[in-house]
């Protein structure tokens, strides 16, 4: 019988660089209130959000991730003819095909890798760090580029008092690499398709290419259940990864969960019991919620200001459409 030869991959795997990127328009409370029927402070009530960051027109995906993507590989100091992989976590890519995965990569100048999206939500970015953890150890990959981008502006209704605050823009990207040591622990992730209809895009495409009106088809959410499955649910998976990376709360030194809501970040916190040391990423403050692009720029801005450093361990949570989750355990670069 003829053996097929088996690709040897490295023992472990980590992230080596992380880089952002932030959209140059700020849209503070103010600007939304009127055509909601709202105010400022029932919207920092609600959701902990002061304000957040929209794309200008030249601020495309593919601009916004190949920023983030050129940050983190010189971070990383790693070329771009090194990266095998790129892989793109976004629900705004407007293209049903190509994947906006392959034009990145040829932007920023790799030697034709494997590239591809994710289409999960705002847990993407989570199942991209995953993946790549898996293809780097098992033999596929050396090098892969992982972004989280978002232009959820162009899918938000300004008049749905549920959601025209929440959403914004962004772009966030890391380069995982081999590792001697352990630096992604194993993932924890699944998914509750009985509950998609509670996040949804109002139509689908082929139903918009027929109707009368043509304004673009926009997020709509459930808020409340939402709100109860994520705040306790997800506790238990953040829970569950923490115990697979076999470490405890007293050991965690940074939680970085995805940035829906600040009351969902705190209710999370209370649930894990999670001790006043471990440093909480609060970036939605300043820039809502950008689904798949949170958990980068929310990391890269504790790295940023020095409140995350090198060797610290970090928990990743993130949570959305789907219903879908993903967590895992990872080094901060």
């Amino acid at each position: 019988m003829t053996t097929i030869s088996a690709p040897t991959g490295a023992a472990h795997a980590r992230i080596l660089g992380v880089g952002s990127y932030r959209p140059s328009r700020v849209v503070p409370n103010a600007e939304l209130v009127e055509a909601i029927d709202s105010s400022d402070e029932w919207i920092r009530t609600r959701s902990g959000i002061v304000e957040r960051r929209w794309a200008t027109p030249e601020e495309t995906v593919q601009m916004m991730s190949v920023a983030a993507a050129r940050s983190a590989m010189e971070r990383a100091g790693v070329e771009p003819a090194e990266i095998d992989c790129v892989l793109v976590a976004t629900v705004s890519h407007m293209r049903q095909t190509p994947a906006i995965a392959t034009s990145i990569a040829a932007e920023l100048g790799t030697d034709h890798p494997a590239a591809f999206d994710i289409s999960a939500a705002c847990a993407g970015f989570c199942h991209g760090i995953s993946m790549a953890s898996d293809f780097i150890r098992g033999g596929s990959a050396r090098h892969v580029l992982v972004i989280g981008v978002e232009r959820l502006s162009d899918l938000t209704n300004l008049h749905d008092r549920g959601t025209a605050f929440i959403f914004a823009d962004g772009a966030g990207a890391v380069v995982v690499g081999p590792s001697e040591t352990p630096g992604i622990g194993p993932v924890v992730w699944g998914s509750e398709g009985e509950r998609a209809e509670l996040i949804t895009q109002n139509v689908d495409w082929l139903t918009w290419g027929t109707a009368a009106e043509k304004g673009l088809p926009y997020l709509a959410m459930d808020g409340n259940p939402v709100f109860r499955w994520a705040s306790f649910a997800m506790a238990k998976i953040g829970q569950e990864a923490l115990d697979r990376a076999g470490i405890t709360a007293d050991q965690l030194d940074c939680f970085v969960p995805h940035q829906a809501n600040m009351r969902i970040i705190d209710a999370l916190a209370r649930s894990m019991k999670l001790p006043e040391s471990v440093k909480i990423a609060r970036d939605i403050a300043e820039m809502g919620n950008t689904s798949a692009a949170s958990i980068p720029l929310a990391l890269d801005r504790m790295i940023a200001e020095g409140r995350a450093t090198s060797g610290e361990t970090a928990l990743f949570i993130a949570f959305g459409a789907g219903l879908v989750y993903a967590a895992q355990v990872i080094v901060v670069p």
